[in-house]
């Protein structure tokens, strides 16, 4: 058997805005999207999952951009996912890009989880339009 342990979501842009786009910077920098917190108690330590999932509305902006989202746990990269992103002049297209991410076996303690974007191609542009959700939902083994 298996009991939750913590759960936190956070939706930062709860809805599409066209009219208030945030660029996606050009890697290395990187675009903070949403943090979440998760807590780890010591009876849980090394027997447990945490499912992550991010959901995060972006268009392009000029030619085709290649956006590499990622997940850090306590500022060390633990996922990566890359999409595609065309900018389409005669049209508003948006894209909603979802991933998830499973960190097992994390120590006991509070862990900060972090989504972040990077445009990975020179000479195009993309944006963030929202909607921008994160959730991570700790489970651990019973004993």
């Amino acid at each position: 058997m298996f009991h939750i342990v913590d759960y936190q979501a956070i939706e930062p842009v709860h809805k599409v805005n066209q009219k208030k786009p945030s660029p996606i910077a050009h890697s290395p920098k990187k675009t903070v999207l949403a943090d979440i917190c998760i807590t780890i108690p010591g009876r849980d330590a090394n027997r447990n999952h945490v499912e992550l999932i991010a959901t995060v509305g972006v268009r392009g902006v000029s030619g085709t951009s290649q956006i590499l989202f990622k997940i850090f746990r306590d500022g060390q990269e633990i996922f990566r996912a890359q999409e595609g992103v065309e900018a389409d002049p005669g049209s508003e297209l948006n894209y909603i890009v979802t991933f998830q991410a499973i960190d097992k076996n994390v120590r006991a303690g509070s862990h900060d989880y972090r989504v972040t974007a990077e445009n990975i191609t020179n000479g195009t542009e993309a944006a963030v339009v929202g909607p921008i959700s994160f959730s991570g939902l700790a489970i651990a083994k019973d004993y």
